[in-house]
């Protein structure tokens, strides 16, 4: 399955530059898309007394006119509901002119249990919220819990953000052409797509490709090449070492948590850097991972000159404050170039809050020249204390919030929720799609920080290595289901990652 997420927007310049090239033009795709949609109503509700197709005036409605033509060329009874006339000329006009049944007006929409709905109505471009007939069809529908084919998207959710315009359609069955969009992985509309099916009308990948999309699903696809298991002839600090730095000794398992995930992803060595209250604390509690005191910064510096680690976690159970700040400006370089060996920072949890009213300091730090790679993971609360201003701006969707928060950054987000987006400071972007609600418990962000930080410390890229962590961590979390808390995985990362590289 293509990888590549179009905005409504690239979908169009693929529909352009598919009819420029041939050998398909404007209403042979429309034709190929009913085509597709007609088989695939067939082939799903064979059993259905009647079809209702609601058609809009756009070309979304177009595909629907070849719906309902097709569909009563096979015997199926179809009843068509328009809204407005599509504009003289247009390939949804000769669509309209081309079927057999007749339209009424979709103020009269009376539809009957048993029977199932093509929604037509309006596609991934919609920029304003849906009103009038449309809502009505809506409640409608709700009432006789009728089942739902959208074309495109379901009406009234934006291709670009997945937001909800006013109101939506619930479809069972939401059937794309050539790509999917982000409005189908972001929620709410992901949600509200249901079983998402995409069609192929003759737009080919080499047009897609054309296009130069820097959106994509996050799958193994991705990243994948990335994952690579170690050499014959590794040694453990070949495999990479990482540091987490552990908060007082009331809260050191959440540094443990990462540094048990970084261990369990494949680094050769991970060391616990405690402070001096809490060594014995944890010196009860590991044994595969080492531990080191560091109090100051001049303890960083020697345990830095000492073992040349390449990834560092900070943040999981800290501290909020100022000596946060200076470790993780420390380990990204200071302004001064990153320490020697250090390739990145998974900044978390506390070590984000710490930056909260000096944002400025870390990102001047991240834009320096040859800094230490920043990954920040911030939920949606975290998310707001450090980007404040683009979290309050309803018009942007996650994606556009994850990709803006990148470029200021000059780091890897990884913005999280159900709908997780990965974005890079070069402006790719990934959204994630396998996550599942068992993560949502105390230590799962300890757990994934740690991964990303183990697979940079083995070689992959930041962005890669978050975008493997996310998924890798969702798929854990799916395979142990309810009852999960975060010590079950750092075992299930490795059963996950083994299944990717061998092994497992």
């Amino acid at each position: 399955m293509p990888i590549e997420l179009l905005s409504p927007s690239e979908m169009a310049e693929a529909d352009r530059l598919a009819i420029a090239a041939g050998p398909f033009d404007g209403i042979s795709l429309m034709r190929n898309a009913g085509a597709a949609i007609s088989a695939i109503a067939l082939d799903r509700y064979p059993s259905a007394r009647k079809v209702h197709v609601l058609a809009g005036p756009g070309n979304n409605g177009g595909d629907g006119y070849v719906v309902a033509r097709l569909l009563a060329e096979s015997g199926v009874a179809v009843s068509l509901w328009a809204s407005g006339k599509p504009r003289t000329g247009s390939d949804a006009a000769i669509a309209a002119a081309e079927c057999s049944v007749a339209a009424s007006p979709l103020a009269d929409f009376a539809p009957e249990a048993g029977s199932v709905i093509v929604d037509a109505l309006y596609g991934a471009g919609l920029s304003k919220p849906l009103d009038g007939d449309a809502v009505h069809a809506i409640e409608k529908t709700v009432a006789l819990k009728i089942p739902v084919i959208s074309i495109d998207l379901p009406s009234g959710v934006s291709g670009e953000t997945g937001h909800v315009l006013g109101k939506a359609f619930q479809a069972e069955l939401t059937v794309a052409f050539a790509r999917k969009k982000p409005g189908h992985l972001l929620l709410p509309g992901r949600q509200l797509c249901g079983e998402v099916v995409v069609a192929d009308i003759g737009i080919g990948d080499d047009i897609v490709g054309s296009v130069g999309s820097r959106t994509f699903e996050n799958t193994p696809e991705l990243w994948q090449n990335a994952l690579q298991p170690p050499a014959v002839d590794a040694h453990k600090y070949k495999r990479g070492h990482v540091g987490v730095f552990s908060g007082g000794p009331s809260t050191t398992g959440a540094a443990r948590l990462s540094a048990l995930a970084a261990a369990r992803s494949g680094a050769g060595a991970v060391t616990v850097l405690s402070p001096a209250n809490a060594m014995m604390v944890n010196a009860g509690h590991l044994t595969s991972i080492m531990l080191r005191k560091v109090d100051e910064l001049e303890g960083l510096q020697a345990f830095i000159e000492d073992r040349h680690p390449s990834a560092f976690v900070l943040g999981p159970g800290f501290g909020v404050g100022e000596k946060a700040r200076e470790l993780a400006l420390a380990v990204l370089g200071d302004g001064k170039g990153r320490p020697q060996g250090v390739e990145a920072l998974v900044l978390d949890a506390d070590g984000i809050t710490s930056f909260h009213d000096a944002p400025a300091s870390l990102f001047i730090t991240t834009g320096a020249r040859d800094a230490a790679a920043l990954v920040l993971t911030p939920h949606e609360g975290e998310f707001a204390r450090l980007f404040s201003g683009l979290a309050a701006d309803q018009s942007l969707s996650k994606l556009d919030k994850a990709r803006k928060a990148a470029a200021r950054s000059h780091g890897v987000i990884v913005y999280k929720g159900p709908d997780t987006v990965i974005a890079a400071p070069d402006g790719r972007a990934a959204i994630n799609t396998n996550g599942v609600p068992w993560l949502a418990t105390a230590g799962s962000g300890d757990v994934l920080a740690g991964l990303i930080a183990g697979l940079i410390a083995q070689g992959m890229p930041p962005f890669e290595a978050a975008c493997a962590a996310v998924w890798v961590h969702a798929e854990a979390g799916a395979h142990f289901g309810p009852g999960l808390i975060a010590e079950d995985l750092p075992l299930l990362i490795a059963s996950v990652l083994g299944s990717l590289i061998g092994g497992g």
